[in-house]
């Protein structure tokens, strides 16, 4: 190709290439903010997942700065709270117990925890209200059962009990009734007292209240 004088002793452009994974994790509103993905390993949730429903959504870690003004690097301990909640939603406590393990002191923990919570990124009671529905629409769990999950998750009393007064007493009937009817197709070939002594030990294992299993096998019981 024939250059003009003009065009001689400039350097040729070269366009830089950006990795696709450093492309991605840019937000198109804020140039300036960056951003981490809650995923497994750091990547945001791939569509059909069937995690995805319980990771929450991408986390705005760093503000707006100047064009001249770099971000702060992580603290270690941002770092490994923020890898830990995006992989599941954690408790206040259980948060706590991990960062203890890891070897952080009990200060900067307590000081980690309250920061988390000043921005959204860690709520007991969201989580607690969270884990009801989840427990009791895709598990089918009665309200003893999910207070022992709650409790085993350590979540703080006021949230656990909170959390359970939002249940519809209604609805864990019509839960009850609609496991009973799913049940009692797989016992037909019993006699009648075994087939309800069964149904009411697999209802009162799944954490229904005793009123609740008895309305529960009655809805199912053949009329004479």
């Amino acid at each position: 190709m024939t250059h003009s004088n003009d065009d001689r002793g400039l350097v040729p452009v070269r366009y830089l290439r950006v990795p696709a994974a450093r492309a991605e994790s840019a937000s198109p509103a804020s140039p300036t903010a960056e951003f981490a993905f809650a995923g497994a390993a750091g990547e945001p949730p791939v569509a059909g997942d069937s995690r995805a429903a319980e990771l929450p959504a991408p986390i705005a870690i760093r503000g707006e700065r100047g064009d001249d003004e770099p971000i702060a690097p992580f603290a270690p301990i941002e770092e490994h709270s923020l890898r830990a909640l995006g992989r599941r939603g954690l408790s206040r406590r259980e948060l706590a117990r991990r960062l203890s393990e890891a070897g952080y002191e009990a200060d900067a923990v307590e000081a980690e925890l309250d920061r988390l919570e000043a921005t959204g990124l860690l709520d007991d009671d969201a989580l607690a209200q969270h884990l009801v529905g989840v427990l009791q629409e895709r598990k089918g769990l009665g309200r003893s059962a999910i207070a022992a999950e709650l409790a085993r998750r350590v979540l703080a009393p006021r949230a656990i009990e909170y959390a359970l007064d939002l249940i519809d007493s209604g609805e864990e009937l019509a839960m009850a009734r609609e496991l009973a009817a799913k049940r009692m197709r797989s016992l037909s070939g019993l006699d009648a007292v075994t087939r309800e002594r069964r149904l009411s030990a697999y209802l009162a294992r799944r954490g229904y209240s005793g009123s609740t299993v008895r309305a529960a096998v009655e809805s199912v019981r053949p009329s004479a």
